[in-house]
Formats: structure tokens, C-alpha cells, sequence
């Protein structure tokens, strides 16, 4: 996507299409200003000052097409850090078409996917992990990933690897003039101070690397599988959840042999509910198939909810469903036992029955009994406090393999110093640690890479 756009002027919508009140073009490039001024009967826009607006009406030669409101943005005070223009009309599908077409007429082309933003990066306005950021804070659908994305793009991410490398870079340069006076045998970079530094770095390094399950977690939803026997009641508490007919609700036994999955924002955190096949031992070979299924998807879960009813299992065959259940679980601390139909049973005996339970609820899906319960006490295996704190959560899997690929340079470079081999190797892993590191932020990138990241953002954006 990259090119020469010096002279070049874009446009595109930058609301979402469709019939509504208002809709928002965007212009941005050094004729953006003079081509709406064209079309534009009103004040002479080329001659105001930059953060203004106008209220005014755009034509097509004789004909009127609307009457809008244009705001003016002067290099490089702007989102592209270019001229740019932004014209609010009224949001009929023909009347952005016909400005549209208005606008490439008078010298205007239309934008590409994220084009704006690119422009945004490659005139320093962002750089690479704030740009990525602009389409994760489009994309936030809870507080949690809002959070999370408002702090990349505030330069949460960014501040704390350029920390990393000045401090990395010092040292590469002491090395590389070692290499210049290699025959004179001398050493600029103390080995100590480098390999403490380095270590330091591995350690911060391995704090956000670790938070990547967190982040992604944000970013995608945390998955939270529902289990249990079939007929225990997993499709109706997946509906008194959503608070909606999302299930198919049965007294047949294995009604539900796929799984169902769908989302729920709880506390400002995006809960990614599944509910899966009834485990059982079985003889349908479909059924088994979703029984298999269901294992794997409590492998990959955050939480699981095993969901069972009082009067069809026992305490001790509950205990054993549990600790099956933990075995397939990566936390299995995360296991939360919930003993549904409690509207027709006494909440006490249950409550003493199955004690041996950590974690156990006590909650009627029928009836929505203590569905509030069972959202605090995933609110809680959450660990939604962990979110308000000011700690860096990577939530980009690009950037999680940069860091990845800087760590394992950076012990290659650790092993090189306690086996004493030659600078010029130790200089090749710590510039490997320095590459990776900018990638992530855009000091260093490349064609393909910068195409294939705002390939993915929306049109006007």
C-alpha cells in the first residue's frame, strides 16, 4: 500500500454505511481543503483557520446535493498530520455516494483499507503499535479491552520499549567500536554491567510476554466452557445468561451435540460463554463426537462451569467428575461446581451434601435464581483488578512474537557472555534484540508488513 503520496488526496467514509442521520466523509492530502471549497457554496474555506467549522451547502454545478457541516484540520494539525477536511452531511446512501463522486471528480481518490492511519504512522503522527491500537479501540466491545487499547494507543506499549532500547543500544554501540579496535584487543562494554542490564530486561520482558494471556483474553473474550451431564441444564443457563432463547432447551438427554457459543459483557469484561455436548459415556458416534469436542474446548477454556443436578449425581461421583475435569483444565482452580434446580430442592442439604466442593454455587436456571451469584463469582476467576492497574498487557500477537524472538536473542547473547565468544557474534544477538524490538513499534518495518497490518482496518479509518 505503500507509495509516494505527497501530492496525493484520499477520501472515504468514515461513519459506518447505511440510512441515519449523519454521516461523515473524509478528506485527507494537500488538495483536500481546496477540492470541498470547489463544490462548497458558503464561506471561502481555503482562507480559514484550521480547527473550525462551516455551515454551508455543497453542489453539483446547478444541482444542490445537501447542506452540511465541514471541519477543517491545517497540517499538521490534523490525525494525518496532513490538510484535511471532514463533511457531515445527512446519512442517505445516495447522498454520500453522490458527495463521493463529487469529491473524486474535483481530483480526489478513494481511499484503502486504513489508509488514513497509515498516513498517520508514516508522518509520525503514531507510531506502529499506536496505529494498531486505533483499530483495537474501534473494535472494543467491553471497558476491559477499551482499557487495554486506549493505553497502547497512549503510548502504554511504546514508552516502555524505547526504555528497552536506548538502554540495549548504548551498550550495542560500545560493542561495535570494539569491533573497529579488534586488533588492539581493548573492551569498551563491560561484560557485568551488559549482562546485568540484560538480565533486567529478560525480566520485563518475561512480565509482558506472561500478560499476553490476559490481554488476549480481553481482546477476544475470556472463554468460559459450560459442562455437565446431559439434562443438567447447561442450554438453559446459557440462555438465563444471555437472557435470551440461544439453546435449544429439551428433557431428551443429548439434545445439545455441537457446541454453542456466544458473548456476554459482564462487569466491563467480555465473557466468551460455550456451551458444549453432555459428557457422558455414550454409544452415539455423533454424540461422542461432541463429547470429545467438549474436552477440547475445556482444555482451551479460562473458566469451565460444571454444571450438575443434586438429585442425579451423587457426591462422590461428583467429586470424581472433578478431578477428570481438572486434568483436561490448564487453571484448574478456574473449576466452578454449580448445582442447579434448586428451586425444587432444600439449598441447605445440598449445601452440606457436596461441601467438599471449592467453589460450589447454588443457582436455579429455570427460574434465574442467583444468576447474579454465578456472574460475580466469574467477575472473580477473572481477576478483573488486574485490569485497572497501570502494568503494560500485551494483546497484539504480533507483538507478543516480536518480544518472544527479542527474549530468545537476548539469552543467546547471555550464553555468548559466559562462554566468552567473540563480540562480534555477542553484537549480532544484541542487533537481533534492537530488530524485533522495532518492529513492533514501526522503527523498523517493511512494505509487506505495514501492507499487511492496515490492510485490516475499515475504509475511513
Amino acid at each position: 500500500m505503500q507509495q509516494d503520496f505527497q501530492n496525493d488526496t484520499i477520501v472515504a467514509l468514515a461513519t459506518p454505511a447505511g440510512t441515519g442521520a449523519i454521516a461523515v466523509i473524509r478528506l485527507s492530502g494537500p488538495d483536500s481543503i481546496r477540492i470541498v471549497n470547489k463544490v462548497f457554496h458558503g464561506k471561502n474555506l481555503e482562507e480559514q483557520p484550521s480547527h473550525t467549522l462551516h455551515l454551508g451547502t455543497i453542489n453539483d454545478g446547478e444541482t444542490l446535493i445537501d447542506e452540511v457541516l465541514v471541519s477543517l484540520f491545517i497540517a499538521p494539525r490534523s490525525y494525518t498530520k496532513e490538510h484535511s477536511a471532514e463533511v457531515s452531511c445527512h446519512a442517505s446512501p445516495y447522498i454520500i455516494d453522490r458527495l463521493i463522486r463529487l469529491f473524486i471528480r474535483e481530483g480526489a481518490r478513494a481511499a484503502k483499507p486504513g489508509e488514513f492511519t497509515q498516513r498517520a504512522f508514516l508522518n509520525g503522527q503514531l507510531d506502529l503499535s499506536q496505529a494498531e491500537a486505533v483499530a483495537d479501540l474501534i473494535a472494543s466491545t467491553s471497558g476491559a479491552s477499551h482499557r487495554v487499547a486506549l493505553q497502547q494507543l497512549r503510548g502504554g506499549i511504546s514508552g516502555k520499549l524505547q526504555q528497552l532500547r536506548e538502554q540495549l543500544i548504548q551498550f550495542a554501540s560500545l560493542i561495535e567500536l570494539e569491533l573497529d579496535f579488534s586488533e588492539e584487543d581493548v573492551e569498551f562494554a563491560n561484560r557485568e554491567q551488559l549482562s546485568s542490564l540484560v538480565h533486567q530486561i529478560r525480566l520485563e520482558l518475561g512480565r509482558m510476554i506472561s500478560s499476553f494471556e490476559l490481554g488476549n483474553a480481553i481482546k477476544s473474550g475470556l472463554p468460559v466452557v459450560i459442562s455437565g451431564k446431559p439434562n443438567a441444564g447447561k442450554s438453559t443457563l446459557l440462555n438465563a445468561l444471555l437472557n435470551e432463547e440461544r439453546a435449544i432447551v429439551s428433557d431428551i438427554p443429548g439434545t445439545t451435540r455441537d457446541i454453542i457459543e456466544d458473548e456476554l459483557v459482564i462487569g466491563g469484561i467480555r465473557f466468551r460463554f460455550i456451551d458444549t455436548a453432555g459428557i457422558r459415556e455414550t454409544t452415539d458416534k455423533i454424540e461422542a463426537i461432541g463429547v470429545e469436542r467438549a474436552y477440547g474446548k475445556i482444555k482451551q477454556s479460562a473458566i469451565v462451569l460444571y454444571l450438575f443436578d443434586p438429585r442425579e449425581v451423587s457426591p462422590v461421583e461428583l467429586g470424581g467428575i472433578l478431578d477428570e475435569i481438572r486434568t483436561h483444565m490448564a487453571k484448574p482452580e478456574n473449576l466452578l461446581a454449580v448445582a442447579n434446580k434448586i428451586d425444587l430442592l432444600e439449598s441447605e442439604k445440598v449445601r452440606s451434601d457436596y461441601s467438599f466442593a471449592e467453589n460450589l454455587l447454588l443457582i436455579s436456571a429455570r427460574e434465574q435464581q442467583n444468576i447474579t451469584i454465578l456472574t460475580d463469582a466469574l467477575l472473580e476467576k477473572a481477576q478483573a483488578a488486574r485490569l485497572d492497574s497501570d502494568e503494560t498487557i500485551i494483546s497484539n500477537i504480533r507483538h507478543i512474537e516480536a518480544l518472544t524472538r527479542t527474549d530468545e536473542a537476548l539469552a543467546n547473547a547471555l550464553e555468548m557472555m559466559e562462554q566468552l565468544v567473540s563480540g562480534e557474534l555477542l553484537a549480532f544477538e544484541i542487533r537481533q534484540a534492537l530488530h524485533y524490538l522495532g518492529e513492533i513499534t514501526g522503527s523498523i518495518s517493511n512494505e509487506d508488513l505495514l501492507d499487511s497490518i492496515f490492510s485490516k482496518f475499515c475504509i475511513g479509518k
